[in-house]
């Protein structure tokens, strides 16, 4: 392997270790940084990555008010939970977990979450101050995505950045991101998608590749400009294993590249917190 590792586990952890500082200079004025959490039903997936993020506030000092509604739970209940952390200064931002059960219209229940406490950055304000280039919380795992390249310096300003996928969470507000005029950003960005004929043509063109379609191996040796960097945002599971959109082999061609496991999940966590702790501090 030639690639250096973006290992996102140890640029995570040591935002962790910055939040904490901040966590505690604000307790320190009596002010105690509050996420509210919803899960929603018994998914075993949901259940153990909220249980991940309440063990990670914990860990650097945030506190978790934490609802569990059953699946039989209306859309008024849920909703009516939302509303009460809204109206609760002590949670200063509200994470839903998602998939919620079926029948119920997730985009309602994520519209009623106040922005100001958008934990995620993609209520449809928060969309909307992203494109207006304003103040506001960054959806997480594109801005992780950018902080994870920033740390390993790699170059993106002026650079060709590809982008397969566009969907809501990862590529679409990313490719907003990575074209805006900010540090670590500024570049030309190409999204792509699985229709696309000859993708190939197209990222061997790229100095990064970000792979946001949920495929298993959609990135393919051919397909990578040698000394690019490519980041495996999407996965998929084969069997009990998750898979990086990104075949393996790439590492030998790539110049920077994400492992399978730990390198964009961690940062998408650790810009939870970000938002999180950015709340509190912003509450007057």
């Amino acid at each position: 392997m030639t690639a250096e590792l973006l290992d996102g586990d140890r640029v995570a952890a040591r935002m962790k270790m910055e939040l904490a500082d901040r966590v505690a200079r604000l307790a320190a004025i009596g002010r105690v940084v509050g996420l509210g959490t919803v899960l929603v039903g018994d998914d075993v997936p949901s259940q153990k990555y909220v249980a991940m993020k309440l063990a990670e506030c914990e860990e650097i000092g945030i506190v978790s008010h934490h609802v569990h509604l059953p699946a039989s739970a209306t859309q008024q209940e849920v909703e009516a939970v939302i509303d009460d952390f809204n109206a609760n200064p002590d949670v200063h931002s509200i994470l839903v977990q998602l998939p919620l059960p079926s029948g119920m219209n997730e985009e309602q229940v994520l519209i009623r979450v106040h922005p100001d406490k958008d934990v995620d950055g993609l209520h449809p304000t928060n969309l909307g101050r992203l494109v207006m280039g304003a103040p506001g919380p960054l959806p997480c795992t594109p801005a992780g995505i950018v902080e994870l390249l920033a740390s390993y310096q790699v170059p993106v300003e002026g650079k060709h950045v590809a982008i397969i996928g566009r969907g809501l969470t990862i590529g679409r507000p990313l490719s907003l991101l990575l074209a805006m005029r900010r540090p670590g950003c500024n570049a030309a960005v190409t999204v792509l998608h699985t229709g696309v004929d000859d993708m190939g043509a197209i990222t061997r063109t790229a100095d990064v590749i970000v792979a946001a379609a949920g495929v298993a191996g959609l990135v393919t040796v051919d397909m990578v400009k040698p000394g690019a960097a490519v980041v495996g945002a999407g996965t998929s599971w084969q069997g009990k294993k998750l898979m990086s959109d990104v075949a393996p082999d790439v590492a030998n061609v790539a110049g920077w590249i994400t492992p399978r496991i730990g390198g964009v999940g961690p940062m998408t966590r650790a810009m939870l917190l970000r938002n999180a702790v950015l709340a509190g501090e912003k509450v007057q």
